[in-house]
């Protein structure tokens, strides 16, 4: 089985679908892996390391998804009449990528008109045996991580408690709110630069795992669960909604840097700092929206954007995890390997098996079809508004 990985060209995108060190390692196990040239550049993997770990590397995109069994990526398959990577597969051929498919339906639906079967990252279940495949935890991971880098740069305070000559510096305060993996990552990071921490989240199971990397836990009492299972928070009802936001309000207005990073589900982003949040908050403090590819958690935040507002910067950085290519690719690769490793079958073959718990949940599209429950819905909605119109 021939698998294919070509260049990844979403704008702002510097990372590879496949390191070379995973290149050995499906080679080892009978598959053949073709890159296209040029593809790990932006990730500091040249061609060479590429051919010296045992694969082949093709300057022709037709050619090497017109050839493939199996496509790997980062993001979903472009479709534009320049490089249409979903016309250029074969019928059948299967596709490993962070679809993220309630965001990209268009990408999904031609995935489906052209009989690819896909599997997306982000809809694998969260069970122990596909933990090491979890490429959204570890792209927050490194979210997390940078996002405290870029307020700290940005703050115009010391991070940590000095003492000098001149007399003692207080720490800087930060306010994390969400507390999955990018959230606690943050919160850990904030500590090693020496802030003082406190934390929040919809989920109260998650108060002693916020404790265990050093921040304060302040939370209000739930009139209604918000756990919405797998790791994930579902939205709160209205009651829960008013008082979380006087005491978000409380929160940000005494702090330095608040990073927010909450998702419903995994995909969207709730506004849970509007302005009148932000006009409480001290002039000079920052607002890093690490959900900004959702949406964003402020209501001010411009995706992809900084602005300043009353005194307080907002950052709202998109697909953080690109911009440490190096590091984001070898975990990404080592996701996508752990799956094709886990149902490789003697000879470099995949064993395509949808009673199995993670292909069943990580399937979208399939013979023509799409399988997966929400993104078909999202789908209808979506056919639904049109013919409304």
């Amino acid at each position: 089985m021939k698998i294919a990985v070509p260049k990844e060209t979403h704008p702002g995108e510097q990372r590879v679908a496949l390191a070379p060190e995973s290149c050995k390692k499906l080679v080892k196990a009978g598959f053949a892996v073709a890159v296209e040239a040029g593809a790990g550049e932006s990730a500091f993997f040249s061609d060479d390391a590429y051919r010296d770990a045992g694969a082949t590397v093709e300057k022709d995109l037709a050619q090497l998804l017109g050839s493939a069994d199996f496509v790997l990526k980062v993001n979903p398959p472009v479709t534009d009449a320049g490089r249409n990577e979903v016309a250029a597969m074969r019928q059948g051929t299967f596709l490993l990528a962070g679809l993220q498919p309630l965001r990209n339906l268009g990408a999904v639906r031609a995935l489906a008109e052209r009989g690819i079967t896909s599997f997306s990252t982000d809809a694998i279940p969260r069970i122990s045996r596909a933990q090491s495949m979890d490429t959204l935890s570890a792209m927050a991971n490194i979210a997390g991580y940078k996002g405290v880098l870029l307020g700290a740069a940005e703050l115009n305070k010391y991070f940590p408690m000095l003492m000098t000559a001149a007399g003692m510096v207080p720490a800087a305060k930060v306010f994390v709110i969400g507390a999955a993996v990018a959230g606690l990552q943050a919160i850990a990071t904030a500590r090693r630069l020496g802030a003082t921490v406190s934390a929040t989240d919809v989920r109260p199971e998650v108060k002693e795992q916020i404790e265990s990397v050093g921040a304060k836990y302040v939370g209000i009492e739930l009139k209604e669960s918000a756990s919405a299972g797998g790791g994930y928070a579902k939205e709160l009802s209205e009651e829960d909604k008013a008082r979380q936001r006087e005491m978000l309000a409380d929160q940000c207005a005494a702090v330095d840097v608040v990073v927010t990073t909450a998702l419903i589900g995994g995909v969207f982003a709730p506004k849970l700092i509007n302005k009148e949040i932000v006009a409480r908050m001290k002039p000079g403090s920052v607002i890093v929206d690490l959900a900004a590819d959702g949406g964003g958690n402020c209501e001010l935040s411009k995706p992809g954007e900084t602005v300043v507002v009353n005194g307080v910067t907002i950052l709202a950085p998109l697909n953080l995890a690109a911009t440490m290519p190096t590091h984001a690719s070898l975990l990404f690769s080592r996701n996508l390997t752990a799956f094709l490793l886990a149902f490789a079958k003697e000879g470099g073959q995949f064993n395509f098996d949808l009673t199995d718990e993670i292909q069943q949940g990580a399937l979208i599209t399939h013979e023509g079809e799409i399988k997966h429950g929400r993104t078909k819905d999202a789908m209808e909605k979506a056919a639904g508004a049109v013919a409304a119109r």
